[in-house]
């Protein structure tokens, strides 16, 4: 059963120009008699790319656009001011590139009150998104602005604006800050622990992409 998923995933593979097959074949050799899909992440996504979003890729396209038109970036503290200074430094830059590089001009809102962004925003955002319109490129996307919280994070990492760290950074802004002044547990670092490596295994499949 082993080898024939392998066997499906080296076909897809290389249909759809993934340039990872051997990653793919290095995690399966890598199990022992019981097979741990939890120490398979390049796997889990190429056959979620292959048995779920191959099959409706324009509801994975739309929800992450939807995520664009509340994205985690256009939502600024009014305080502390060190916080509001930090989420300047980190965010501003990404909103700056949407901006130039893909027309997308996204609008900022202090605190949770939602924020209705243009349509020519999020039209031109579309538009940078659909350079990434194949079941392995939404499958990337998709997971980065899920691990994030936003689809501005994700799609400026698959454009190459961001590496995997400074998107990581960007996402954890709030919660760094929280870090720093009120500290953390174990339980919460264990969780951030497993989704920077699902970070870094999407990272891995959108370099075999390019």
């Amino acid at each position: 059963e082993a080898s024939v998923t392998v066997a499906t995933m080296t076909a897809f593979a290389e249909v759809t120009n993934f340039n990872g097959a051997d990653m793919l074949a290095a995690e399966w050799d890598a199990q022992a008699e019981v097979i741990d899909p939890g120490k398979m992440p390049i796997t889990r996504i190429v056959n979620t790319a292959l048995d779920g979003v191959a099959k409706d890729q324009r509801s994975v396209f739309d929800d992450i656009l939807r995520f664009a038109g509340t994205d985690m970036l256009c939502y600024r503290a009014d305080s502390p001011e060190g916080l509001v200074a930090r989420q300047n430094e980190i965010w501003n830059p990404v909103l700056d590139w949407a901006q130039q590089t893909l027309g997308a001009r996204f609008i900022l809102a202090e605190g949770v009150i939602h924020q209705e962004q243009p349509e020519e925003a999020l039209s031109a955002y579309a538009e940078g998104l659909r350079a990434f319109a194949t079941p392995l490129g939404l499958t990337c996307v998709h997971t980065v602005t899920s691990l994030t919280g936003s689809a501005l994070l994700a799609l400026a990492f698959a454009s190459g604006r961001l590496t995997a760290e400074e998107a990581w950074t960007a996402a954890h802004v709030d919660e760094d800050w929280q870090i720093e002044h009120w500290g953390t547990d174990e339980e919460a670092f264990r969780r951030r622990e497993n989704r920077w490596q699902e970070m870094q295994a999407v990272a891995a499949v959108l370099d075999a992409l390019r």
